[in-house]
Parts: C-alpha cells; sequence; structure tokens
C-alpha cells in the first residue's frame, strides 16, 4: 500500500467548512503522480515515451467529516491493470490521524499516446515497471470490458 500525507489548507475547504470533493480528486491526483514517480514512471521518464495518464472515472464514497489543519493520509492500492498496460485501477483510501476512514474512492483509467490522442499500450520498458506495481489482494486482470461495466455511454446533445 502506497501512503502519502497532506494537511487540508485554507483552500481546499468548501462552504461548510469542511474538505471539498474536488480537494478529494486533487489529493488523489497527487498521490497517484507521485506513486507513479516512486514507480519509475516520473514525468520526464512517460513524456520520454510519448504517453500519459488519462482518469475514466472517480467514485467518491464519503464517510467522515475533515477540517482545515488536519492532517490525512491517502492511500493507494493497485486493483487492476490489463495485459499490455493500457488500462489501470486504483483504490484510494482517506485517513485522519487517528486511523478513521474518511473516505473511499475506486478510480479507472488508461494511458494515451500525446500524439494520436487515442488509448496505448504502454511501452515495454513502463510496462515492466507496470507489472511489478504492488498489488491490492482485489486485483484483477483488466479488459475493455470493464471499461463499460457501469454501462454508462455518451449521449448527444438535442435541442
Amino acid at each position: 500500500m502506497y501512503k502519502k500525507q497532506f494537511e487540508i489548507r485554507w483552500s481546499d475547504v468548501d462552504a461548510n467548512g469542511h474538505l471539498a470533493n474536488s480537494a478529494y480528486t486533487n489529493f488523489m491526483s497527487h498521490a497517484r503522480m507521485s506513486f507513479f514517480g516512486d514507480q519509475g514512471f516520473s514525468m520526464p521518464e512517460i513524456r520520454k515515451h510519448n504517453v500519459g495518464p488519462v482518469v475514466f472515472y472517480e467514485h467518491m464514497y464519503y464517510f467522515k467529516e475533515s477540517f482545515i489543519g488536519a492532517p490525512i493520509t491517502v492511500t493507494i492500492e493497485v486493483s487492476g491493470l490489463s495485459e499490455d498496460g493500457m488500462l489501470f485501477m486504483f483504490e484510494h483510501n482517506f485517513y485522519n490521524q487517528k486511523g478513521e476512514n474518511l473516505a473511499y474512492c475506486e478510480m479507472q483509467g488508461a494511458w494515451i499516446d500525446l500524439k494520436t490522442r487515442k488509448l496505448t499500450s504502454l511501452p515495454e520498458p513502463l510496462l515492466e515497471l507496470a507489472q511489478k506495481f504492488p498489488k491490492s489482494e482485489s486485483f484483477k486482470t483488466l479488459t475493455k470490458e470493464d471499461t463499460r461495466k457501469h454501462g454508462v455511454r455518451p449521449k448527444p446533445l438535442t435541442v
């Protein structure tokens, strides 16, 4: 399990005085990029291979409030990876200083080719690193069908 610690800042709270949903997203994103860097996927390294991560969805579940000045820990567990490394899934948990679970998020994403702007498999050097990611107990090999498991499809605007 990967852990990243943060302190809730003034800019992280909403009108109710507690941690805002956008701050949860920002903390998860920062934690993921730190995780990737620690796994050999630094920004210079992935740019060298002309790939970048994209988010398909983040499903959040909130359990307990947290307030300005409070330290929080964001954890990451890799719960899915496709055979070619294109698709990935993470589980994030947020904890306060007492170890109480504040929120949980399932996140799914993929890698895109930064020139073609299309989904792409990981280049071999990065795939070898990704296959060594620490995995959660619920880890599964992802397929394209996993990206549609919620049945949500784009709908054109009708005027």
